[in-house]
């Protein structure tokens, strides 16, 4: 079966430029949505909730996403899995890949739902949770918990879907269960007066929605992508493909996360409701700025790997040079905006102005700085993109995780203020940046060089 040209994007032949522009602007829109959802989850939380109730989500923030991010990565393991295939046009490993990438989906998700739920109250006294309001994160995130086996299949299947070039129908399912959420959200929160409960059950519901969309439209495709309920099972060699490129991934994003979780104890070590609450504002509306990053880094990553599967190594380094200059249009452009008007978007969270003055601090020092978080990840896609992704993540262990852990550690107890904890991102991107530029020039050396003697 060939691949339905309908819904893809050749991104083998013709002009890069137009192809990843078509690629990423349904993929911009989804990040704008999706933070607009998430935002819209806070903003509802804190105003008709109160700033316990503000802080007590943010709180759990980087928690939730170091124990998913494991999990994300073997999703971007799969894409980059199916890419190449598609590239290689090879249908009987697509099929393979796709049936094993669902039902890795459907075990990962029973295995992290039991992991959130009962290790929720534990993790959060480790962080130094604030005592006024561990009470309602660990509610929030029990609850929470419980989408993500929706979670991860929807992931999964969205990452089929953009393997071959579709970013508009992932975009379509978040509008509806977006939507959804936001509804939900209202009745819960405002006419219920569930609080944080009911922000997490209606992200459980919304969460369940895209996964039965995704699965209904792989259900109805008439290519190599379709999904048939009855050939779900593991392939052990597809397993140990995704996991070679997902679990240095997910190890990467963990690193991060295990940063962002001391940075988010130093922050609680202030022992105030007032700041916890301001950093959680700051980082939903820096959370904006990653709307044309992750666009553009997705991009990379996959039409860089369509083309090795293809064995079209002569386009990798303009798919790379591509993405880095749109990557850092958008970052350098949205980071400028949400900072020059940060005191606007704050107010949409709260009207506390300590609260927006905690946030602005976290805003100029991440936000602004974010374009240098965007080239370290260009960096890092396209070497996952040529197969290499090992070598990324160790250098994101010692470049990020060491540099904020050291930072941290010793700079902040001798000057214990909100900016010197945020001195550490830009720091430790500027670091890791320099170091992966390196490896990269190395990594694509090499592949060219595999390819003269295969050639031979």
């Amino acid at each position: 079966m060939s691949l339905k040209k309908t819904q893809s994007i050749d991104m083998i032949h013709g002009p890069l430029l137009k192809n990843i522009w078509i690629y990423s602007v349904p993929l911009m829109a989804t990040n704008f949505l999706q933070m607009l959802f998430n935002a819209a989850d806070t903003v509802v939380v804190g105003r008709f909730a109160g700033e316990q109730a503000l802080a007590a989500v943010g709180a759990t923030g980087s928690l939730c996403f170091l124990l998913i991010s494991l999990f994300n990565g073997l999703s971007m393991g799969s894409n980059v899995l199916i890419a190449r295939y598609i590239g290689a046009q090879d249908h009987d490993k697509i099929e393979k890949a796709v049936h094993t990438s669902i039902t890795l989906a459907a075990v990962s998700g029973i295995l992290l739902t039991g992991i959130g739920y009962f290790l929720s109250r534990p993790l959060l006294e480790m962080m130094s949770t604030p005592s006024d309001i561990i009470g309602l994160s660990e509610l929030y995130m029990r609850i929470y918990f419980v989408g993500t086996f929706f979670g991860l299949i929807y992931n999964f299947g969205a990452s089929i879907l953009r393997a071959k070039g579709d970013t508009k129908r992932p975009l379509y399912f978040l509008c509806i269960s977006g939507i959804t959420n936001v509804v939900l959200n209202m009745i819960f929160v405002v006419f219920f007066h569930m609080s944080v409960a009911g922000v997490a059950i209606a992200t459980v519901i919304s969460q369940a929605v895209s996964t039965v969309m995704v699965c209904k439209t792989l259900m109805e495709e008439k290519d190599a992508t379709r999904l048939d309920f009855k050939k779900l099972g593991i392939d052990l060699s597809m397993v140990w493909n995704i996991v070679k490129i997902g679990v240095p991934a997910g190890i990467q994003g963990m690193v991060f996360s295990l940063s962002n979780v001391v940075v988010q104890s130093s922050i609680n070590s202030f022992d105030s409701s007032t700041i916890v609450a301001g950093n959680s504002a700051g980082a939903n509306v820096e959370n904006f700025v990653y709307i044309g990053m992750m666009a553009f880094t997705q991009a990379c990553i996959t039409f860089t790997s369509q083309n090795i599967g293809a064995k079209n190594y002569g386009r990798v380094k303009e798919i790379f040079k591509t993405t880095m200059i749109l990557d850092m249009i958008a970052a350098l452009s949205m980071g400028f905006i949400v900072w020059y008007f940060g005191d606007f978007f704050l107010g949409f969270y709260t009207s506390e102005p300590a609260v927006v003055e905690a946030g602005m601090s976290r805003l100029f020092w991440v936000a602004l700085f974010l374009v240098l978080n965007g080239i370290l990840d260009v960096f890092v896609c396209s070497m996952r993109g040529m197969g290499y992704s090992t070598l990324p993540t160790a250098v994101m262990i010692v470049g990020i995780c060491g540099v904020r852990l050291t930072w941290l550690w010793t700079v902040f107890p001798m000057h214990r203020t909100l900016d010197v904890i945020y001195m550490c991102f830009p720091i430790s991107w500027t670091i890791t940046s320099i170091i992966q530029g390196f490896f990269w020039v190395y990594c694509h050396n090499k592949l060219l060089k595999n390819a003269e003697l295969v050639q031979e």
